[in-house]
């Protein structure tokens, strides 16, 4: 095979022969939007399918999103330096799902491309969730080798804009979900752990299960703050009533325990690392000695 084949394949590696890890990745990323196809196909999306198709592939940019964040981590924790192979096809599958958001939102404008520009500066949360599709699309545009070689030392300084990417993309989730917020609100626990982690890089704090643990009870509590403060600026429900709401099992579990759960995979990952990673004793016993010939 050539290499220029090779290397354009997206699920080899650099020197052209199959990844597993990149072809799982390669599948992963378009199963969700074959399932949103298959549905539609099948008339399964309910009365306003166009509006389905909208809200899922725009709930899967932003899990993709934060897929791709957690690539860093997971690989620092879990020590498998292998992962760092599929950050940018994480990155070109949150592009390409918040296009077809567009494009479908297009759709269900009629193609009246005059509206959907009218709307897009007229509505908030959509001139938000535009910024930031313009934010991906310099970041795919400059994702690949040739463009970091030219941008040089500019170019971790320009990527890093991701996080604010991700900030706007959340609150453009968090506005148009309108009453119920418990997805994005979820979403953004996972953010605040895996900014959490970079704050803890960043000021040299030791990553271990203890301070990996409390990264992830903090990130929880936030939270459930960040919840209860939607709630009261949107709503005007009582920050207590929906603090509150989080200790009671009865309806639904809230999201910050969410948040904890998938928090701590971390330590436990940190934990499994080091065991790991410690020397096998190894027994010694004594060599076998023949018997003397008869």
């Amino acid at each position: 095979m050539p290499a220029s084949s090779a290397f354009a394949a997206p699920w080899r590696d650099r020197a052209g022969r199959l990844s597993a890890l990149k072809l799982a990745t390669f599948l992963f990323a378009l199963a969700p939007g074959l399932w949103l196809a298959g549905a539609y196909g099948l008339d399964a999306l309910g009365p306003k399918p166009i509006t389905a198709l909208i809200h899922g592939t725009g709930d899967w940019a932003v899990r993709f999103l934060l897929l791709s964040l957690a690539v860093t981590p997971l690989r620092r924790i879990a020590n498998y330096p292998k992962l760092i192979l599929v950050r940018r096809m994480l990155g070109l599958a949150v592009l390409a799902y918040a296009v077809i958001h567009l494009c479908l939102y297009v759709v269900d404008q009629n193609f009246i491309l005059t509206k959907v520009a009218s709307e897009i500066l007229l509505r908030f949360y959509l001139t938000i969730g535009f910024v930031a599709l313009v934010g991906l699309a310099v970041l795919g545009a400059t994702s690949t080798d040739g463009m970091i070689r030219r941008l040089g030392k500019a170019w971790p300084r320009l990527h890093k804009g991701v996080y604010a990417i991700a900030v706007l993309g959340l609150f453009h989730y968090f506005l148009q979900s309108k009453i119920d917020v418990s997805a994005p609100v979820f979403w953004t626990g996972l953010f605040l752990i895996l900014m959490g982690w970079r704050l803890m890089q960043r000021y040299k704090v030791s990553t271990n299960p203890l301070t990996l643990t409390g990264l992830a009870v903090a990130a929880a509590i936030l939270t459930a703050f960040v919840e209860a403060a939607w709630y009261g600026l949107k709503s005007g429900v009582p920050a207590s009533a929906v603090l509150g709401a989080n200790l009671d099992f009865s309806y639904s579990i809230r999201p910050m325990w969410w948040v904890l759960g998938y928090g701590l995979v971390l330590p436990v990952l940190n934990l499994v690392r080091t065991w790991m990673a410690q020397p096998r004793s190894v027994s010694h016993t004594a060599p076998h000695r023949p018997l003397p010939a008869e």
